[in-house]
Parts: C-alpha cells; sequence; structure tokens
C-alpha cells in the first residue's frame, strides 16, 4: 500500500496539526471541513503555526511555502477521491463518523485505508460501520501535532497486516514514533494518564494540598513537564469528563469514575484554557 495522497477529515486543532505534518513531510494533502469559515479558520492555524516556526528559526520560509502549497482545503467529499489514506478527526460521536465514512466511502477507491484519530471510541466498531474493515485502524496523535512525537496505532480485530503495517510506516515517514496500542478504550497512553488526572482531582477534593502546591509538587518531584491540574485545564475537562465516563463504562472500576468536583465544574462551564476558567483563571 503506497501512500502518495492524504486526506484530513476535519481541519480542527487535531485535524490541521494532521494536515500540516503530512504536508510538511511531502505528501499532498486534502483537509475537508464542513463548510468554509471552519475550513478558513483551520487553514489560517496551520500558516500561523508555520509563520511562527520561521520566526523562531526551527522552519525555514521555503519549508513553510513547500508546505502550504501541498495542502489543498475543501468542503466537498468528492475531493478527496485520490486520498490513499484519510485520517478521520471529526467530533466524537459514532453516528457522525459513520455519516462521513459513509460519504467517502461514495467516491474514494477500494483500496483507500480509513484511519481514524479519535481518543476513546472503538476502533473495532468505527470499521464495523464501514464496507472496509480490513482497511481501516486508529491513528492516535497527540496535540499539538507538530510538536508531540507520538501516534498510537491501534488495530482493529479486522484489520488486515498489511494495513497495520502501512499506518506504522505512515506514523515514522511523518517523524513520530508509533507505538501499537490495544483497540480498549484509552489505548495506552489515556488508560494510564486519566486515572492520573482523577486522582489529583480527588486529592484537591479531599485537601491533599493546593491548587499550586499539587501540581509544583508533582512538577518538581517528578519531572513533569506541568502539573496534573495544568494539564486537565489544557486538556479540557469536559473532554476528560467525557472520556472518563466512557472507559468507566467499560471497566467497571472505581478509578475512572469522574469525581463530583469534575462534573460540577463541567456544569458550571470551567472547562479550562479554552473557556477562560478552569483550575486556574485565563486571561
Amino acid at each position: 500500500m503506497q501512500i502518495k495522497t492524504v486526506g484530513v477529515l476535519g481541519c480542527g486543532l487535531m485535524g490541521a496539526g494532521v494536515a500540516q505534518v503530512s504536508a510538511a513531510s511531502g505528501y499532498r494533502t486534502m483537509v475537508r471541513e464542513v463548510n468554509q469559515g471552519v475550513l478558513d479558520k483551520g487553514l489560517g492555524r496551520i500558516r500561523k503555526f508555520l509563520e511562527d516556526g520561521v520566526a523562531k528559526g526551527k522552519v525555514t520560509a521555503e519549508q513553510r511555502d513547500q508546505a502550504l502549497d501541498r495542502i489543498t482545503g475543501t468542503t466537498e467529499f468528492g475531493a478527496m477521491k485520490d486520498c490513499d489514506l484519510i485520517v478521520e478527526a471529526i467530533v466524537e460521536n459514532v453516528e457522525v463518523k459513520t455519516a462521513a465514512y459513509a460519504a467517502l466511502e461514495a467516491v474514494v477507491g477500494a483500496g483507500t485505508i480509513f484511519a481514524s484519530n479519535t481518543s476513546s471510541l472503538c476502533i473495532t466498531e468505527l470499521a464495523a460501520r464501514t464496507k472496509r474493515p480490513d482497511r481501516f485502524g486508529g491513528l492516535h496523535f497527540f496535540n499539538p501535532v507538530p510538536l508531540m512525537k507520538l501516534v498510537e496505532v491501534i488495530r482493529a480485530l479486522t484489520t488486515s497486516d498489511e494495513t497495520y503495517r502501512a499506518l506504522f510506516a505512515f506514523s515514522q515517514s511523518i517523524g513520530k514514533e508509533p507505538i501499537t496500542a490495544p483497540d480498549k478504550p484509552g489505548f495506552i497512553v489515556n488508560r494510564l494518564l486519566v486515572p492520573y488526572l482523577l486522582d489529583a482531582i480527588r486529592c484537591y477534593e479531599r485537601g491533599l494540598g493546593t491548587i499550586e502546591d499539587i501540581d509544583k509538587g508533582m512538577k518538581l518531584g517528578c519531572g513533569y513537564p506541568m502539573g496534573p491540574l495544568t494539564l486537565l485545564d489544557f486538556v479540557g475537562l469536559d473532554t476528560t469528563y467525557y472520556i472518563a465516563n466512557i472507559m468507566f463504562d467499560e471497566y467497571k472500576d472505581a478509578m475512572f469514575a469522574a469525581p463530583p468536583l469534575l462534573k460540577r465544574m463541567v456544569l458550571a462551564g470551567k472547562l479550562g484554557k479554552k473557556s477562560g476558567e478552569g483550575f486556574y483563571k485565563y486571561a
């Protein structure tokens, strides 16, 4: 399976990052969004990231221009007909994803590989919603995609060996370090990370320390780049709450149960950095 043209479904934070690294690695890249306004915003995010890289001396002006030249934006599924690999990075809703896959299958070739960037949904279930379950897998990128080196490659029960190898090789070709993760909620990273984040909230609820001291303790005592409560604000408290509920439904283990404080903060709209307030306030 030779991949020359990469399609990206969704040009939000994750989709834009995937499109950027694909184009920067030499792939002709087609990114699709639901309307022109959202598409323009996503393409603008890519341009700004690359321009900031030039300003910091991490990217040359030539590399920036070459990457941007390889990216084409569209609002039509039909424009993705020649893609060899399509990475889906849209809303975490099985029915919405299923509708998108059906629209893609009406235009792409039989050999096109589909991969979902989902962080919580079952890859086997998503694959079963398509007519190509053997050519479907998971590629779980991390935010911000251009900077984070890891990609989790997830095999559905139906993923063929050839598809798995193609996804693994593609991840390496765009400068990432892929690892093979099981098709279980949380994969590897979130399976380990989410209980840690939830427990940090519980510890704060129980008076273990202040927000600042809990974060400082894990940063300076364990060498983490940021404390758990700061990380929660960056990930989004609503996102963490959503993932925790899916994992609890699957495993029925108390370590995945969302603490009462997390639920109340989400209900209050205190979602972290994106809303201006979470455990910390942001100007």
